[in-house]
């Protein structure tokens, strides 16, 4: 997911269930130890969504803490990053690891009274893959087969020049209202940690009658349901569902999500009492929210990466020694240490620390050496005359690291650099799918489902191409896409994460981003709130928030 762990056995647990997956409990990390009954309601912060809320089309966080709330998926995560049966699905099971049989529980019902059914999953997941309805999610269910049938060719303007040849996947069945098939086109043992990501939520049949009004007042099977519409720029309320059949049922009445512009904004707001959640601390107060908040602060493991994306379809990055070179030339531990007081940790991979697959020492431009990186400017052919612009999005905190990668940018290579941070996160993001970044821009990742695949094939393979998917550098390497591919298809915990280190060393070879450094979530709240806890994905679990 775009922006956002604990050291997972994510493979290794997939890999072993993935022959025969049964229903396992979940944990209940309940924090704070608040004696606050159920009841009342509470508000936390998120910034604008860059779509409606539709979950396969929500591939960021701000959308995604507001559909966590609203949807609940096959499986869910525990915070070991362990898959938990306590989610919509019964079991997912396969002979070898191609054709997955999916069999769902009793009593789901979405916010409408009518049930969760087969169908429910399958029209979702054809809806989300057909290239005519630009849903972000698709890519995710490229590994299906019929998949290519449901994408149509654009040309270099985005015009449509083919139109998808199905609208269904041939590799999904509905067998009865309780079962479904999932047919791949090689195997992928690692499939069922995939499906409790948002994309692959349900549907109900009254969002295929008019998708549009559904986005504006979703309908989802989560803990909470929509009272009214989203309002771009504010935000809505949503209240507990009582019929929800999940083992966590909502603590509070109602949650108001309100929508900030301004990080800062929101900071205030939490200690004046006017806001009661936030999980997003601005790098001003990193140092004295914990003073600040005291036993209403709290830090947890992150599983995001933020790195700046290089436009590789720009000619003037198109050459990888000119990415290579300013990669070089950044101090990132100088820029944690000098902007967040030492709370993010240097990356030196595109795979997070809290992930098996990482290595500390993967990639080798991460070091910082001047004379090289000039070496490789200069082999380049790179004019230095003309400044680079720098991109990120607004009023989230992200100005004043970005300008340091700047000034060591004109310190270390002598080029000057323009800030380019005028936009608001919803207005951002579409411009980097339609290749509307003229230099390196601003992003994070933190993961959709627990394994070192989620922070490759979702980001730089060639299906993942936006606005199909992540891929907003648009980056392809045949040789990646097809490492990634064998390591989809290990049978093996080691055999998986070989091939997925094989694929990273191809990737930062060619650097179609600059790792900048890992993150630590940190989160305040009012006195009117408790047992505020934050999941493995960077999202406040809203449903366990207690209100005084």
């Amino acid at each position: 997911m775009k922006l956002s762990k604990r050291k997972s056995a994510l493979v290794a647990t997939a890999i072993a269930a993935a022959m025969l997956m049964t229903a396992c409990g979940g944990s209940d990390n309940s924090g704070g130890g608040s004696t606050a009954s159920s009841g009342g309601s509470f508000s936390i912060y998120i910034g604008e969504p860059e779509n409606p809320i539709v979950p396969g089309n929500t591939t960021e966080s701000e959308g995604a803490q507001v559909v966590e709330a609203l949807w609940t998926g096959l499986v869910k995560y525990g915070d070991d990053s362990s898959v938990q049966y306590t989610g919509v699905a019964d079991s997912i099971k396969s002979d070898d690891a191609t054709t997955w049989t999916v069999t769902l529980k009793d009593g789901w019902t979405f916010h409408d009274g009518t049930p969760v059914t087969a169908s429910s999953f399958v029209d979702a997941w054809n809806y989300t893959a057909l290239s005519a309805n630009a849903q972000a999610g698709s890519s995710f269910f490229a590994n299906v087969e019929g998949y290519d049938a449901l994408q149509g060719k654009t040309d270099d303007a985005g015009a449509v020049v083919a139109a998808p040849t199905a609208t269904e996947m041939s590799g999904l069945k509905v067998v009865d209202d309780k079962t479904f098939t999932v047919t791949l086109t090689a195997p992928f043992a690692q499939y069922p940690v995939t499906v409790g990501y948002a994309a692959f939520f349900p549907q109900p049949e009254s969002f295929f009658k008019d998708p549009a009004a559904a986005g504006k007042k979703p309908v989802g099977n989560g803990p909470f349901k929509a009272d009214g519409e989203f309002v771009p720029g504010q935000g809505f309320t949503v209240s507990r569902y009582d019929n929800y059949a999940g083992d966590a049922k909502a603590k509070a009445d109602s949650v108001d999500f309100k929508v900030y512009t301004d990080i800062n904004t929101a900071y205030t707001d939490t200690q004046g009492g006017n806001l009661d959640v936030l999980n997003n601390i601005p790098p001003d107060a990193i140092t004295t929210a914990k003073d600040t908040f005291g036993d209403r602060y709290g830090e947890t493991p992150s599983s995001s990466f933020t790195y700046m994306g290089f436009p590789t379809y720009d000619p003037r990055y198109a050459d990888k020694r000119v990415r290579q070179a300013f990669s070089l030339a950044i101090d990132r531990k100088a820029i944690t240490d000098a902007i967040f007081s030492g709370t993010r940790v240097p990356a030196n991979s595109v795979i997070a620390p809290v992930v098996d697959g990482y290595r500390d020492d993967a990639c080798k431009y991460c070091k910082v050496d001047v004379a090289k990186a000039n070496q490789l400017l200069d082999a380049a052919g790179f004019d230095r005359s003309k400044p680079v612009d720098l991109w990120f999005n607004s009023g989230a905190g992200h100005d004043a690291w970005v300008e340091a990668v700047g000034n060591q940018l004109r310190t270390n290579l002598g080029i000057e650099f323009t800030l380019q941070g005028n936009l608001d996160f919803s207005q951002y993001l579409p411009l980097q799918d339609t290749k509307g970044m003229t230099g390196p821009f601003r992003l994070g990742w933190s993961m959709d489902y627990p394994s070192p695949q989620n922070y490759l094939e979702p980001l730089y393979s060639t299906k993942a191409l936006a606005p199909a998917g992540s891929n907003t550098t648009f980056y392809s390497n045949p040789k990646f896409d097809q490492l990634l591919a064998q390591g989809n298809q290990a049978t093996s915990n080691d055999e998986a994460i070989k091939l997925y280190q094989q694929a990273e060393d191809v990737l930062l070879e060619d650097m179609p981003v600059l790792p900048m450094f890992y993150g630590l979530e940190q989160t305040v709240w009012s006195d009117r709130v408790a047992d505020v806890k934050v999941d493995i994905f960077g999202h406040v679990d809203v449903a366990s928030v207690t209100v005084k």
